[in-house]
């Protein structure tokens, strides 16, 4: 086994820096020469990083035969003719050393120190590479399957990922050889060794989506204020422009939508709203409650609670799919929104409100159907049996037997 071919071999697919590695091979040629001669006082060792090779010599003093007093530091001038007939007594004689002097076993040991010497190297260069790349999108091939991760290779350094199914978008299914794109989260250290950890549920990930997309933001003329996400369901994304001749929101959706229909078909059909960001609480909350159309808005901005006003109509639309909308456009601004349903006084002669019926509901079940912005009996009346057991955490059974009062309270 050939040192030399080793570090060749490890030079080519590693990319570690040149002063490093001469300092490395350095390091473990002089070990070798320490263990054979004691000392690597009086050696050289000269590496050629570009040819892979290294040439080692022993530098000793000349003095006449049988006044050598130090093997180490001097050599008695017939030894040195014998190297080369042109030394002289007080010249420096250099000797060259050859690998295959140092015995087979002792060889075998370098080679091996000199092996996990450079993969440690490469742990650390991986480590300190990809911590610096934390929040940059990478695009990679998919490796390996596994029940709780996917290894991804980048495609650009060939470094093995790991993108875990917690950090994947509901929709997402991956096949091997599958290209994926992704953000990298995090970059940990688990038993010695660098684990990089992709996402694409993270909102890093929309947003430098969002900048390959938009070169405005990229440019710095649109700032991204903040970003809420469901990971596959929903997104909003409040977006500012410092140049009043820019439409910030325009400027994300592309003409006819082309820039932000690539996003949503990178996060499997995410439905993604792009709100103008402003100071004015009032006007950033009836942006956020996009698409619904608000009437009115009380706020409380010591308890950052706020009371918004809707049309009958505009309710299920503010509160969204599951409730979607109404908490991603609390965690947006904020501000805890409870959604109520305008012109209640058209009902008081033929309604009856929620409270009314204390007496046979429980508290906490009124209190659930007021979250969903029904606040007399009618407003529950007009939503399904099944619009209601989605949108509320009640049981089937209980959803049956609040309809059963209401409906009597009319038929009375």
């Amino acid at each position: 086994m050939n040192l030399v071919d080793t570090f060749s071999e490890f030079k080519a697919g590693k990319n570690i820096d040149r002063p490093t590695m001469v300092r490395v091979l350095e390091d473990v040629f002089r070990t070798l020469i320490r263990k054979k001669y004691g000392s690597d006082d009086n050696f050289d060792v000269i590496v050629n990083t570009t040819k892979g090779d290294l040439e080692l010599w022993r530098v000793r003093e000349i003095v006449p035969d049988g006044e050598v007093t130090d093997d180490r530091s001097q050599i008695s001038i017939s030894e040195a003719l014998s190297i080369d007939e042109d030394y002289e007594i007080g010249e420096e004689c250099y000797e060259q050393l050859h690998l295959e002097d140092f015995g087979r076993r002792a060889i075998m040991a370098a080679r091996q120190t000199l092996i996990s010497r450079i993969m440690e190297l490469e742990k650390d260069e991986v480590y300190r590479k990809y911590t610096e790349r934390v929040g940059d999108i990478i695009l990679g091939e998919v490796h390996q399957i596994l029940k709780r991760e996917i290894l991804i290779l980048d495609d650009a350094t060939g470094t093995e990922l790991v993108l875990p199914r917690n950090e994947m978008i509901k929709g997402d299914f991956f096949r091997k050889g599958d290209m994926v794109k992704g953000v990298i989260k995090q970059v940990e250290m688990r038993n010695n060794n660098p684990v990089v950890v992709v996402s694409r549920t993270d909102n890093t990930f929309l947003e430098k989506l969002m900048e390959q997309e938009v070169p405005e933001i990229e440019d710095g003329l649109i700032t991204v204020r903040n970003i809420v996400r469901i990971p596959g369901e929903r997104a909003k994304v409040s977006v500012e422009s410092y140049d009043d001749r820019i439409d910030p929101v325009g400027a994300c959706v592309g003409m006819k939508g082309s820039r932000i229909h690539g996003i949503v078909r990178e996060l499997r059909n995410e439905n993604i709203d792009i709100v103008n960001f402003t100071n004015n609480m009032s006007l950033y909350i009836q942006r956020a409650l996009t698409p619904a159309k608000v009437t009115r808005i009380d706020l409380d901005n010591e308890k950052i609670h706020a009371k918004v006003f809707l049309e009958p109509d505009q309710v299920s639309l503010a509160i969204g799919k599951g409730g979607t909308n109404i908490k991603l456009a609390s965690k947006l601004t904020g501000f805890e929104i409870d959604v109520f349903r305008n012109n209640i006084e058209q009902y008081e002669i033929d309604d009856v409100d929620l409270e009314e019926f204390s007496d046979e509901i429980e508290a906490w079940i009124i209190e659930s159907l007021k979250n969903i912005g029904c606040d007399t009996a009618r407003s529950v009346l007009e939503l399904s049996k099944e619009e209601l057991l989605r949108r509320t955490d009640l049981e089937d059974e209980t959803i049956t037997n609040i309809i059963s009062i209401f409906e009597a309270e009319f038929e009375d």
